[in-house]
């Protein structure tokens, strides 16, 4: 049997306890943009955008694989991504899901799109950072980002399978997940592979590729993605993995990111998962110039000056200690809230 295509709504489907055709989707979608929050008005562009002529839909990458642009996206392509989501996560139809992430964004909208292929019986909420506060449902599955699980450790068991994805989960909230009854994955993703490729259980170290995707690395080690039955072509990363087997990875850090300090490569990102159990501030850690090492290690934090310990860097290797330790008032952010780092810099 083919796969079905973008127009099909699943006959289990059901919003909000409401069971909804494609004309009930479209009808919701005119009373969302009309009369509703905004977030729903956001559900109620891209449904209009989902079910008009067209087979592809327009969306804003992050910038994970060069500056942010304007990319289509084959409607096929993302029914395809969420047959493979089911398949891999064990997501049968009829099962209680919670959608609280923003649908401006891909993983969203992939949301919406799973819910109505697979049959799903949806609630959808605003999405705020305590998406369990007022809730008492218990739910099959669940997508959000780190901050949210974050802030609601008490209630996540009220989530039988979560995934998490859009930023790293840090080694403080993934310690703090692993004694959780609920079932939770870090997903690895972006944009142009609409939403996640590879997820591992919370606290395992390599990332495991969902059904149709093959990996390899370029020359400088970076990831190549190849969705077949969701790309026309590989997708090129920026991120430094190891390839353990054909279906796994290790996430080194961000090409971008790495240090060269005397001869020796340093991931800022495993440096600064290390540090997570100890700064309780914003941070990173950067290369700076240096005449001797050609790059030395650097360690910037947000907010006032203060005395550290030397505990906090207990878990680091010998060349992984910061050279310097500088303090900046504010760090600079894009415009969804992620730390410029060279920007930041130039505040010191």
């Amino acid at each position: 049997m083919s796969n079905p295509d973008y127009h099909f709504v699943h006959s289990g489907f059901k919003l909000n306890g409401f069971h909804l055709n494609e004309d009930d989707l479209c009808r919701t979608a005119y009373i969302y943009i009309k009369e509703g929050e905004p977030h729903e008005k956001a559900v109620g562009e891209f449904l209009l955008d989902w079910f008009d002529h067209r087979d592809f839909i327009e969306m804003q990458t992050s910038g994970t694989t060069g500056l942010p642009k304007m990319i289509r996206v084959d409607k096929q392509a993302m029914v395809n991504s969420a047959l493979a989501t089911g398949e891999f996560f064990d997501l049968d139809e009829g099962i209680k899901v919670l959608h609280c992430l923003p649908t401006q964004f891909v993983a969203g909208k992939m949301m919406l799109v799973r819910a109505f292929i697979l049959g799903w019986d949806m609630d959808m909420i605003a999405p705020v950072s305590h998406p369990l506060e007022r809730l008492d449902t218990v739910y099959d599955f669940s997508a959000m980002v780190p901050l949210q699980a974050q802030n609601s450790l008490m209630q996540l068991k009220q989530v039988k399978k979560l995934i998490l994805g859009g930023a790293k989960v840090s080694q403080a909230l993934s310690n703090q997940l692993k004694g959780m009854p609920t079932k939770i994955y870090e997903t690895y993703g972006m944009t142009e592979t609409i939403t996640h490729i590879a997820a591992k259980p919370i606290g395992d170290e390599a990332f495991t590729v969902l059904p149709n995707v093959e990996i390899s690395q370029d020359e400088r080690h970076c990831l190549v993605i190849d969705p077949y039955v969701i790309c026309d072509e590989p997708v090129v990363t920026n991120d430094v993995v190891e390839i353990v087997s054909d279906t796994q990875f290790i996430w080194l850090g961000r090409y971008d990111n790495v240090i060269n300090s005397g001869g020796v490569k340093l991931y800022p990102e495993q440096i600064e998962e290390k540090l997570s159990e100890h700064i309780d501030r914003r941070y990173f850690v950067k290369g700076m110039p240096d005449e001797t090492l050609g790059e030395k290690l650097v360690l910037v934090i947000e907010g006032e000056p203060y005395a550290l310990e030397d505990d906090v860097f207990k878990k680091l290797g010998k060349f992984e200690k910061p050279k310097e330790i500088l303090f900046v008032p504010k760090f600079a952010e894009t415009v969804s809230g992620k730390v410029i780092r060279d920007k930041s810099l130039q505040e010191v």
